[in-house]
């Protein structure tokens, strides 16, 4: 990549938000990481979202969700985690979805809030994250009191439901093959395009069309397979982010948001962490599989609708303890 300013992508039906700047930070490692800030027309913004993405997401696949808050007279910045998206890649495989250490993306998030949104967006701060996203925002949490207002953790990734296998059996296989040098070894076939029928993403065909189609035009954004490092990972961050030492640090107002028929995260494994969680209550959408922000009007607006309800910090907010959408 040059050293110009890098570009949004936009394809047919899913144009580019105006008003926005766009960059690159460098993060641990000597990383070059893409981020962009949407401004909202308004003349006084309420304050910015800090909107962190989940595996294998990309700036793009957010404009809609972006133009939500923009048009609430928000400002959004968010940015493409290191190894996705037109940040750095991490192996010589550009499309291995790989990680080496979970707290390089914690790395990635401090030096976003740092080096762009203090100096460059507009108070107060709050975040919203959608699954692995949101397990990061989970792990840093400790560290954002006095920075971080509010967070809404939409899918949070804080188990790995519906697995042949248990979670520390997969751990356990995944921490040998990083042991043996092999933890850049992916974890299945990559297959691509992949049919909407059968899908654990949306009920949503035409933006589950949508989003296909951008990583059909535009390959560079796309990711592939996990790898064993990445798995490994993520399972280690997850074990860490349920106990109750963890969460009592945590002193941000969080809201999770958890999608009722999700065999990625189980709704009830977000619902036992809201319940352990001082700091956090959970609500689920019934109905909805796991991008919860490009699923279907019928579980994304009562989605966005829970969001708009805790963040800008200016208004009371008590939850309910589900939100029905069928």
């Amino acid at each position: 990549m040059s050293d110009d300013l890098p570009l949004l992508i936009e394809t047919d039906g899913n144009p580019v938000p105006g008003n926005h700047v766009t960059g690159w930070f460098k993060s641990a490692g000597d990383k070059r990481l893409r981020y962009a800030i949407f401004k909202s027309h308004v003349p006084v913004a309420r304050g910015t979202v800090v909107l962190l993405q989940g595996r294998n997401e990309s700036i793009e696949k957010y404009y809609e969700t972006i133009r939500h808050f923009t048009n609430r007279g928000l400002w959004v910045a968010t940015f493409d985690w290191r190894g996705q998206g037109l940040s750095d890649r991490l192996t010589k495989n550009p499309l291995r979805g790989h990680v080496r250490r979970f707290r390089d993306l914690e790395a990635d998030l401090s030096a976003f809030l740092e080096t762009v949104v203090l100096p460059e967006a507009r108070l107060p701060f709050c975040l919203v994250a959608h699954s692995m996203g949101a397990l990061v925002a989970l792990s840093l949490a400790p560290k954002l009191t006095n920075r971080i207002e509010r967070m809404a953790l939409v899918a949070p990734f804080v188990e790995l439901s519906d697995q042949p296998l248990p979670s520390w059996v997969i751990r356990l296989a995944t921490r040998i093959l990083r042991l043996t040098g092999l933890g850049w070894v992916g974890s299945g076939r990559d297959s691509f395009p992949k049919p909407f029928a059968g899908n654990p993403l949306t009920t949503d065909f035409e933006r589950y069309a949508r989003n296909q189609a951008l990583y059909a035009a535009h390959p560079e954004l796309r990711l592939g397979t996990p790898s064993a490092s990445w798995i490994n990972e993520m399972l280690n961050a997850i074990a860490r982010v349920n106990r109750f030492e963890h969460l009592d640090q945590i002193k941000v107002p969080t809201l999770l948001i958890g999608a009722g028929n999700d065999s990625i995260v189980a709704a009830q494994a977000i619902e036992r962490l809201g319940n352990r969680f001082r700091a956090g209550r959970a609500i689920i959408i019934d109905g909805a599989r796991h991008e919860l922000l490009q699923e279907a009007d019928r579980h994304r607006i009562p989605t966005l609708a829970a969001i708009d309800a805790f963040i800008p910090p200016d208004q009371a907010w008590e939850p309910e303890a589900a939100v029905s959408s069928g």
